[in-house]
């Protein structure tokens, strides 16, 4: 059985968990202003979450993004279930950043100087793919460093 976190799953695990849980724990205690900002930046983009109230919404995404950074920042969490979550996660980021008109230069996916702060989460998307589509390795199997070349 192979453990749940390899070394060079961490660094990209770290600095994404660290991230959504500073996040989560700044939007805990939102106050109903900032509550119907993030709501309504959301359902702007997802239509269905306007069935939420903003600010159940505000302490819904806080507690989502705390379990989130939480398990990437564990390693008793296995990699394959904390990427699957920053993928989403990421995703999510992603989708909001399309939808949302004002985001994008016109006739471009690059982004406004209002999308920017949006834009840049593609990163997370990016690094929940990476530890996603990491194949792991077996037990007692080396890892194989490219770089001091092949050894038989």
């Amino acid at each position: 059985m192979k453990p749940p976190v390899e070394a060079h799953q961490m660094p990209a695990r770290i600095a994404t968990g660290a991230f959504i849980l500073s996040s989560g724990l700044d939007k805990r205690g939102a106050d109903e202003e900032t509550a119907q900002g993030l709501h309504g930046m959301a359902a702007g983009a997802y239509p269905f979450l306007n069935k939420i109230e903003p600010v159940p919404f505000a302490k819904l995404v806080s507690a989502s993004e705390i379990a989130l950074g939480t398990a990437l920042l564990l390693p008793v969490v296995p990699t394959k279930v904390a990427a699957a979550g920053l993928t989403a996660f990421g995703a999510a980021f992603v989708g909001l950043y399309l939808r949302t008109p004002g985001m994008r230069r016109p006739n471009s996916i690059r982004p406004s100087e209002e999308g920017l702060a949006i834009a840049k989460d593609v990163w997370m998307f990016g690094a929940g793919l990476s530890l996603l589509l990491d194949p792991g390795r077996k037990r007692g199997e080396a890892r194989p460093c490219s770089w001091l070349g092949s050894k038989g």
